[in-house]
Formats: structure tokens, C-alpha cells, sequence
């Protein structure tokens, strides 16, 4: 039944209601299809044969298997391939995006010198104090809890005469 050149359609997949071409049979469930699909294996339980039977060879090239649907006034719309990303030849020079470029350190340093700090106000500075008596004082009660002295066991067993 599915035989080479016989047309049909893909009924599932990606391809799905695109017409294509047996142009070889692989074995008994699988078979080669070219057309308005992509030239691969396919799965005869995914194909819906029609009744036309196109004269062509095993192996026919894909160039080939569009001439023979025009024939039986089938359109294809031809994909356009992709440029592919290549090295710059000699000679010529590559597109590369221009960016600002980063400040150095010392542009850096230079810009902070620039610009004078703002003067903290009184306020600020009692708050501040405030909060470094605190950070002191739990500072030093840590200090007092981990220096205790350990005491060692004194109920160690005595040894006997």
C-alpha cells in the first residue's frame, strides 16, 4: 500500500496535514517521505495514503520531488536558511556593539572627591554613640559567659587501697 511515489498526507506530528512523497520504504512499518514536510523516517501508522501513485525513483532528491507536486499543483513554500555566525575575514572589520566604557578606580576616587560629604547631624551622632554602647556592653557580657572557668568533675572515682 505504501508503495514508492505514493502521495500522502502526515496526519500526526509536527507535519501534520502536509502532503508528502514515499520515496523509499525502510521496512514494514516505516517508510522515507519527502515534500511539504521535512525529508525523514516516518511511521506508516502516521501517513493517510491518497490514491495517487507519482512515477518516481528510489531515493529521489529533494529538488526533484518538488518538480514532480508542482506537477500535480501542490504548493511548497521554501524555507529561507538562516546565515550562520562566521569569523571576520581579513580585511574586513566585525560588528561589535559600542558601550560606554566602566569608570577606572580612579576616575572613581575622583568623582567621590568631587562631590563633599554631607555633615552628620548632632542628633545622628548621639544615636550613633548610643548604638555602639550597646554593641559594647553585649560585647563584653559575651566575653564574661564564655570565660568562666570550667570545673573539672571532683566525683571522679577515688582509687581504692
Amino acid at each position: 500500500m505504501f508503495e514508492i511515489g505514493r502521495l500522502c498526507v502526515k496526519i500526526a506530528g509536527r507535519d501534520a496535514g502536509l502532503k508528502c512523497i514515499v520515496i523509499d520504504k525502510i521496512d514494514d512499518n516505516y517508510v522515507l517521505i519527502d515534500g511539504q514536510t521535512r525529508r525523514r523516517k516516518c511511521n506508516i501508522k502516521h501517513l493517510e495514503p491518497i490514491d495517487k501513485v507519482l512515477k518516481v525513483k528510489k531515493g529521489l532528491a529533494h529538488d526533484e520531488v518538488l518538480k514532480e507536486l508542482k506537477k500535480e499543483g501542490i504548493e511548497i513554500k521554501e524555507k529561507v536558511k538562516r546565515k550562520k555566525k562566521t569569523a571576520a575575514k581579513p580585511g574586513e572589520e566585525p560588528e561589535v556593539k559600542k558601550q560606554e566604557p566602566k569608570p577606572k578606580k580612579q576616575e572613581m576616587t575622583e568623582l567621590k572627591k568631587e562631590k563633599p560629604a554631607a555633615k552628620p547631624k548632632k542628633a545622628d551622632k548621639k544615636a550613633k554613640a548610643k548604638q555602639k554602647k550597646t554593641v559594647v556592653k553585649k560585647a563584653k557580657k559575651k566575653a564574661v559567659k564564655t570565660a568562666k572557668p570550667v570545673k573539672a568533675k571532683e566525683t571522679a572515682k577515688k582509687p581504692k587501697k
